[in-house]
């Protein structure tokens, strides 16, 4: 088997091609417009491609009959494919890679209106956004649910584009580097949020690693990837990838917006300083002097 053969779709989706292409088409035309930096575009790539890996390749039929592998898809698509992307601060690369007119004509006006302004206020308010991250893991882990999801390739497809969608969203307010405004959230709080999606994510691993009895049959019931793993090691090695994995990607997102808060902060007391600074040479008719380097 060569690289081709695991690069071929286990169930081929229009979807996540188009998807990936319009993100990748945008994001190479506008990334030298708006000076992206090389570290900003590798991140962006190594994103992306993560989760078109996890999504469209011959992987997915692991992912569909080991839980271990399917938690390790989930790892992906909801931590970190969008903790990269978000890490690349793509946002003024993909606009500059929209057309002039269509931001005009359309983009604007959309955004601009009522019924996406409410919408977006109330996903990105912290306590909505940490409650769906970690809302929508529980959600899908419900044994019923799950056993739905496994056999249905609607709701599975679904399940997999919330994971990615919300955790874009999530790690998109956490790894903001601008002060509020214009970013939506102080830098306080974006470490809030990410910290208090900590405990949920470990009580939820060691409850799976812990329980002693299979919660998820639809594996056995489906036929395992792996024959000579047993359902329970299966289980106990996807509770530990939720338990440990999972929880330190949230642990390098607080270190990341506390990186941010220590650097606008500096920014703000050197902004304080200079103000009292012009004030204080106001006050004695001294004229402010100029950077050296000025023209």
């Amino acid at each position: 088997m060569n690289l081709l053969y695991w690069l071929e779709p286990w169930e081929p989706s229009p979807t996540v091609v188009v998807c990936v292409l319009v993100a990748a088409v945008l994001f190479a035309r506008g990334a030298p417009k708006a000076r992206t930096t090389l570290r900003r575009q590798l991140s962006f790539w190594f994103g992306l491609v993560a989760l078109y890996l996890a999504l469209h390749t011959r992987l997915d039929y692991y992912f569909e009959h080991e839980f271990f592998m399917h938690r390790a898809q989930h790892l992906v698509l909801h931590h970190l494919g969008p903790f990269f992307i978000a890490w690349s601060y793509p946002g003024a690369a993909l606009r500059a890679g929209i057309p002039f007119s269509w931001r005009q004509r359309f983009m604007r006006p959309a955004l601009q209106t009522k019924p996406v302004r409410i919408v977006l206020d109330v996903l990105f308010q912290p306590v909505v956004a940490v409650v769906l991250f970690v809302g929508l893991i529980y959600f899908w882990l419900l044994s019923p649910i799950h056993f739905k999801a496994m056999l249905d390739w609607r709701l599975y497809r679904v399940m997999n584009w919330s994971m990615v969608i919300d955790g874009l969203m999530f790690w998109w307010l956490v790894l903001d580097p601008r002060p509020a405004p214009p970013a939506r959230l102080a830098p306080g709080r974006r470490i809030m949020m990410v910290v208090a999606a900590i405990p949920p994510q470990i009580v939820l691993g060691a409850l799976i690693f812990f329980t002693p009895r299979e919660l998820y049959p639809i594996y056995s019931i489906c036929g395992r990837a792996f024959t000579w793993i047993s359902p329970i090691r299966d289980q106990q090695i996807g509770g530990l990838l939720l338990w440990i994995p999972g929880s330190m990607m949230s642990v390098f997102g607080a270190l990341i917006a506390l990186r941010h808060w220590m650097r606008l902060s500096g920014r703000e007391r050197l902004r304080q300083e200079r103000m009292r600074d012009d004030g204080r040479n106001k006050d004695a008719g001294v004229a402010p002097q100029r950077p050296l380097h000025a023209g």
